[in-house]
């Protein structure tokens, strides 16, 4: 029993990683750019740098670009929420 769990969420795993590269190549070379304007005209290495990131937050970041957002969300961390007199 344990043996068919373990079985499964390695499998499972692999299918993640599987998926994330696949989304990642592309997003690296199409999608960066769209989501980030600070990555318009980024060079190889930069978008090297994106690939393992891209790869772990594949459902985060596909569903941004589904949705369309431009830019990265603004922090909601106390110390911006704090009002100046």
């Amino acid at each position: 029993m344990f043996e068919l769990a373990a079985k499964t969420f390695v499998y499972a795993l692999e299918a993640y990683a599987a998926l994330g590269l696949l989304f990642a190549a592309v997003f690296v070379v199409a999608g960066v750019q769209r989501l980030d304007s600070g990555a318009v005209g980024a060079r190889i290495g930069f978008r090297l740098l994106m690939l393992p990131g891209a790869v772990a937050l594949w459902p985060m970041l596909l569903c941004r670009w589904l949705r369309g957002q431009r830019e990265p969300p603004v922090e909601r961390t106390p110390h911006r929420v704090v009002k100046q007199p």
